[in-house]
């Protein structure tokens, strides 16, 4: 790990008294879920029938005022970013652009006989890979696709992943025009050393500039994703980043851990070269340098790895215990069934999860054969959906309320889940939990460990040796 000064204090890097307690931290950093589903994606099984998910995807479009939402995966990108955890083509040919368009306009008439037209779509996302890797032509067509066979809500979130170093004013307006109004733009890292080191050279310019570009274009939210615990990355080094980022004045940032797993993305090996990997120790501290920063210049701490504007959609959520959760992170759109299309794209149910292939050329073959290309998928029990509720109460409304649980699962849940429940008598201990008339609060400590009192009510946990990334 790269060499640096332990006795370089969180104080001596202009954080404030109101910290984190850092022990805390180092206590309670262990691997563990995102729960942007449960159960999580390692549950997911290649020999659950594709017959048997697409029967609960047409039970499930039955309700024809249930919303829903749709998710692009647009798989290319022009290089390869060595931190990268995404499922990505790297290309420079267009013309895979071009019959990946195909492809998925296909695989949107396999699905639609198990689809409601009548349902609203409240949201749609593209994600990627680079969505800003298609032409501002195939965007249009992308565009036309969708709208031909969705009715989008007049207050729909339409959303698109940006790379700034590919983006063009062009582009910018093409997915304006399909309806786009938040964009998220891949930043990462500011300092020059640490771009050289993960293979992503992306001058402060080329940011300010993209975000230019979207504010004229029309979109009203911009966000901006940071990683923390890259190469060369130190604590004076990442303020610097975060003082250039919060100067652009972004509506929502995401200051994401860097999940090095190697034994699923082989090409983060190469970022073990020249031992440059932040310590654990300062990983931690560059989280929290993180933490105070942004609240400092305003931001809420909306959970996790998500900030926003005090007046932003997911702000108002929050306060108002809307906050929803799915595989987009933090949301505001409740109850939506996630209709996903595209190479390794995950759709959800109220039932079930169901993933395509991973592969583009099987996503493709099994498309042109007439086959939706699902590759593995999960059929939730009824006890599945009790702990899903659980552990989104405790991720998005920060809290257990007894009372308000045994309601919508129908059961005395103290009495239920009683040996779930002494398990945290540690985290009250330490603080990350609190008990009152109704049940459990999460206070600001547990917040930023809400991981680890979710993993409490996680029934598979004990069950196997998934391999996870660490809760801070």
């Amino acid at each position: 790990m790269i060499a640096q000064d332990p006795a370089q204090s969180l104080a001596q890097s202009a954080i404030p008294h109101a910290i984190p307690d850092l022990d805390l931290l180092r206590k309670y950093d262990l691997p563990g879920p995102r729960y942007t589903s449960y159960p999580t994606a390692p549950q997911f099984k290649e020999t659950v029938p594709a017959a048997d998910l697409l029967a609960d995807l047409t039970v499930e479009s039955l309700d024809p005022v249930k919303p829903v939402s749709l998710y692009f995966h647009l798989p290319f990108c022009e290089s390869r970013c060595w931190f990268c955890g995404c499922t990505t083509v790297i290309t420079r040919r267009q013309d895979l652009a071009d019959t990946y368009l195909d492809t998925l306009e296909r695989e949107l008439d396999l699905t639609r006989p198990y689809l409601n037209p009548l349902q609203p779509v409240t949201q749609l996302h593209f994600g990627g890979g680079s969505p800003t890797f298609l032409a501002p032509e195939a965007i249009r067509r992308l565009g036309e696709m969708i709208h031909a066979r969705h009715r989008l809500a007049p207050d729909a979130e339409v959303s698109v992943e940006i790379d700034p170093r590919r983006l063009t004013p062009a582009q910018a307006q093409a997915y304006a025009d399909l309806g786009c109004r938040r964009a998220s733009l891949g930043v990462q890292d500011t300092d020059p050393r640490v771009q050289l080191a993960i293979h992503r050279v992306q001058p402060i310019e080329q940011t300010r500039d993209a975000i230019t570009w979207l504010r004229e274009a029309g979109y009203t939210s911009i966000g901006v994703d940071l990683i923390y615990g890259l190469p060369y990355q130190t604590l004076d080094s990442f303020a610097r980043t975060l003082d250039e980022v919060i100067a652009l004045n972004p509506d929502r940032l995401a200051v994401f851990s860097y999940a090095h797993v190697p034994w699923i993305k082989p090409a983060q090996l190469i970022l073990e070269r020249d031992n440059a990997l932040p310590s654990a120790e300062i990983k931690l501290q560059l989280f929290v340098l993180a933490l105070s920063r942004l609240t400092e210049a305003g931001y809420v701490h909306i959970g996790m790895d998500h900030f926003a504007r005090p007046d932003d959609e997911l702000a108002v959520a929050l306060r108002s215990g809307r906050l929803q959760r799915n595989f987009q992170g933090y949301s505001t759109r409740a109850g939506a069934a996630i209709h996903a299309f595209g190479m390794s794209s995950i759709s959800q149910t109220a039932g079930s999860y169901r993933q395509n292939t991973r592969d583009l050329a099987l996503y493709e073959t099994a498309v042109k054969e007439g086959r939706l290309p699902i590759e593995r998928g999960l059929l939730l029990t009824p006890e599945d959906r009790r702990r899903r509720q659980i552990i989104m109460a405790l991720m998005c409304e920060r809290r257990l309320d007894f009372a308000s649980l045994s309601k919508r699962l129908g059961l005395d849940f103290a009495k239920t889940y009683s040996s779930e429940l002494d398990s945290l008598v540690d985290l009250v201990a330490d603080g990350l939990l609190v008990r009152n008339e109704s049940g459990y609060e999460v206070t600001p400590a547990g917040v930023l460990l809400i991981r680890v009192i979710a993993m409490r009510f996680d029934a598979y946990l004990a069950r196997g040796t998934n391999r996870f990334s660490r809760t801070v």
